[in-house]
This record gives C-alpha cells, sequence and structure tokens, in this order.
C-alpha cells in the first residue's frame, strides 16, 4: 500500500507527540517517586542516584523538546510547510536538539556514578576548552556545518559543483555536506571545504546548463553553421527538456589541425536520466562527423 507524503508527515508528527507525552508521564511519575521515597534513598544510595540522573536527563530533554516543538511550530507556519518537512532550518534544529541531548545525557551519566554538578559542570568547561584547542578543525566543520543548515545559500536536493566533485544534496551534517553524484555514488565534502571552496549551484539558477566539448580535424568540411543544425536535428525528440533558443555551438579555438568546438543548451528541468540519454546521441553524432579518433569532454557547468 502506497502512503503519500502527507500522512506520513502526519503520522510521523503525532508519533513525535505521543513519545514527548510519554517521557512527560515518565518525569513526573520519578519526580513523585523522588519526593516520597526517601526511605529508600536512605537505604539504597544507587537508587537515589539513578533517579536524580533519570530526572534530570529526561527534565532537560523535555525542555529541548518543547523549545523545539515551538520554533518548528514558529518557522513551518511562517513559510507555510507541512510538518517535518526536510528543510535547512528544521535540519539545524535537529542537529542542535540532538548536540544538547548528548551532552545532558552524558552529565546525567556522570551523576549516576556520583559526581558532584557544581564540581562537573568546572570539570566539563575546562575538558570543553582544552577538546577545542585539540580539535580546532573539528569544531570549524561544526560551526561550519550549523552556518550552512540556517543559510539558504545551499539546500537539502540542490544540485552543486564543488571543486571536481557534482551532485544532488542529500543530507548536511556538522561534519560534511553528502552529495550524489550522476553516477549514484556517495560523496562526502567537509564543511571546512565547502567555505574554503568555490561552489557552484546550479538549482539556485533554476537551470541546469549541459555542456559538450569537443575537437574536429581541419579535415571535416562542414561549416560551423551545418554542424550546429545536425547536432540540433539530434536532440529534436527532446524539444520539451531543452530550454527555447538556448543552444549555441561556440568556436573555443583553431588551432593547426584542429577546431575546438563548446555546445551548450539550458535544461529547465533536471531529469538525470534524460541528460544522459542527450549527452550520449550528441557523443554518437559528433563521433560519426570522421572515423578518426575524436577527443570529447565533458562538462555540466
Amino acid at each position: 500500500m502506497v502512503i503519500d507524503q502527507a500522512t506520513y508527515n502526519k503520522k510521523k508528527f503525532r508519533k513525535e507527540i505521543l513519545v514527548f507525552v510519554v517521557k512527560l508521564v515518565v518525569y513526573l511519575a520519578v519526580l513523585m517517586f523522588n519526593f516520597s521515597s526517601h526511605d529508600w534513598f536512605e537505604k539504597y544510595k544507587w537508587l537515589g542516584r539513578a533517579t536524580n540522573a533519570l530526572s534530570l536527563f529526561l527534565g532537560a530533554n523535555l525542555l529541548i523538546s518543547i523549545g523545539w516543538i515551538v520554533m518548528i511550530s514558529w518557522y513551518l507556519s511562517k513559510h507555510r510547510l507541512q510538518r517535518l518537512t526536510r528543510d535547512n532550518f528544521v535540519l539545524g534544529i535537529n542537529r542542535i536538539s540532538s548536540v544538547l541531548n548528548t551532552v545532558m545525557f552524558l552529565v546525567a551519566l556522570l551523576t549516576l556514578f556520583g559526581a558532584n554538578i557544581k564540581d562537573l559542570f568546572f570539570s566539563l568547561s575546562i575538558a570543553a576548552a582544552a577538546f577545542a584547542l585539540l580539535s580546532k578543525e573539528y569544531i570549524a566543520n561544526m560551526i561550519n556545518g550549523l552556518i550552512i543548515m540556517f543559510s539558504d545559500q545551499l539546500s537539502l536536493g540542490d544540485q552543486i559543483r564543488v571543486g571536481e566533485y557534482r551532485g544532488k544534496v542529500l543530507d548536511i551534517t556538522l561534519v560534511n555536506v553528502v552529495l550524489q553524484n550522476d553516477d549514484d555514488d556517495i560523496v562526502l565534502i567537509p564543511n571546512s571545504v565547502i567555505f574554503s571552496t568555490m561552489v557552484l549551484n546550479q538549482s539556485k539558477q533554476n537551470i541546469k546548463k549541459l555542456t559538450i566539448e569537443f575537437e574536429l580535424d581541419l579535415k571535416y568540411q562542414s561549416s560551423p553553421d551545418q554542424l550546429e543544425q545536425e547536432l540540433k536535428s539530434v536532440l529534436r525528440p527532446f524539444a520539451g527538456n531543452i530550454t527555447e533558443n538556448s543552444f549555441s555551438l561556440k568556436i573555443l579555438e583553431i588551432k593547426k589541425d584542429l577546431v575546438h568546438y563548446k555546445v551548450q543548451f539550458l535544461i529547465p528541468r533536471p531529469d538525470k536520466e534524460t541528460e544522459r540519454r542527450m549527452r550520449r546521441m550528441l557523443i554518437n553524432t559528433i563521433l560519426s562527423f570522421s572515423g578518426r579518433e575524436v577527443n570529447a569532454a565533458e562538462n555540466d557547468a
């Protein structure tokens, strides 16, 4: 049975609310037990530490969850988005919530083993400072990841190019940006690289360029106009996938024995399989222009 995205989002949101209610009930039960079972705590010291640690973690987790619900609800209502939509802001809030919950879990765990809260926070501040000095690159990656999440320059689903890598943004973590390239390979690019390298975001242009560069021997007698018409005729079955009047054939360089050409046109709605077919047909046509080996190189800009 197929479930549409809206129904899935509603069910997932109801599940989140149910989990929140269960945590609230457990937290209230632990608090009541703390206030009514002092004799048990005198007899079993570990039980007192366990309930204190549990109440500390659940209380912090509930506060974080309330903050999460308020922020997400405000953002989604402001932008009129569906609940639990995969969006940069939602992703950033989720990452921050996860980090805070992890920190509070560690604090609760140390409390369980009898650590003093005041001394614990003092020790943690010193440890955090030492960790920051020893892991500057990792901390920078985390900060850069949060900046990417809360900015609108890079979004989930965007088609981007970073150096020699290009692909679709699948996820943004506190460590790296996850890309899926044209071969369906998963490429992990550190957030620091995103900030230090020129990034081409083709999705923000709402178009995609398909470019093929090739060289032909000067012995090929057809004029550039004839060559352009032949290439255009090959693409006629794909007319609906090419922006009107965007096709161009340019001469980049005339060498001693070769002419360097570039074919380029715009694709209004990126479609990986259709792009692959168009590219293959163009290259087959180019190779058929002469019996000699043609040096063809492909670039998506």
